[in-house]
């Protein structure tokens, strides 16, 4: 599904990531941990190629990146979800659009019954009318999940996503990625929670990817 041959990414001058080769499969679970800087985010980026790799070869969905144009690259992103560190929102749009802005964006045709099954599942029917600033962290957060699902991707992909959360939202925060992968979707999170792995693995056979040296591997099992 993702897939990584010897990839390298260099930034500034210097090299961020070299000789990463590793494969997501179909309804894997992965998280991915190091260091602040260490590339985490640079390396979802890659995942849905927001940013593309300075020497290797990524194959996304059986497809390699570079051989894809703009439209096909569009396309392809469809069937990730990403829930980014910051979960900006448009501010004068309510809760619910914000929500629907993907499907809004792809002009796809979608219910109102299936935008309120999503709301319910993320605990924020409601706050359907509610704007963004009057959200909570936590709520935020799982608008930030709903949105990210709601073109039903293949891939989710989640940078930090509790990271400005407390222990109880965290777990909640948790649940949601749990089920999303006992759905049969595959996701990756990038954290330095040690303790939310545990939680994980206590749920689902999680794997941990770790960078290190510019490189990323997977992780013994002493987490």
């Amino acid at each position: 599904m993702i897939a990584f041959d010897n990839v390298a990414y260099s930034y500034g001058g210097g090299e961020l990531l070299s000789d990463v080769s590793l494969r997501l499969a179909p309804g894997s679970f992965h998280f991915l941990t190091g260091p602040s800087g260490a590339g985490k985010s640079t390396f979802l980026k890659l995942c849905y190629a927001e940013l593309l790799p300075t020497a290797g070869r990524i194959n996304l969905f059986d497809r390699e990146v570079r051989s894809l144009n703009r439209d096909e690259v569009a396309m392809m992103r469809r069937r990730v979800g990403v829930v980014h560190q910051d979960c900006q929102f448009l501010d004068h749009l309510p809760l619910a659009a914000n929500v629907m802005l993907p499907v809004t964006v792809a002009s796809r045709q979608s219910t109102s019954d299936d935008l309120q099954d999503l709301l319910n599942w993320v605990g924020l029917a409601p706050l359907a009318d509610a704007l963004p600033p009057q959200l909570s962290g936590g709520e935020r957060q799982r608008a930030a999940v709903a949105r990210a699902v709601i073109m039903s991707p293949d891939v989710v992909l989640a940078d930090e996503p509790t990271g400005n959360l407390d222990w109880e939202m965290s777990l909640r925060l948790l649940t949601l990625l749990v089920e999303l992968n006992k759905m049969g979707k595959t996701i990756l999170v990038a954290t330095h929670d040690l303790n939310l792995i545990r939680a994980a693995k206590q749920q689902v056979p999680a794997r941990v990817l770790r960078i290190a040296k510019r490189r990323v591997q997977l992780a013994g099992a002493d987490l």
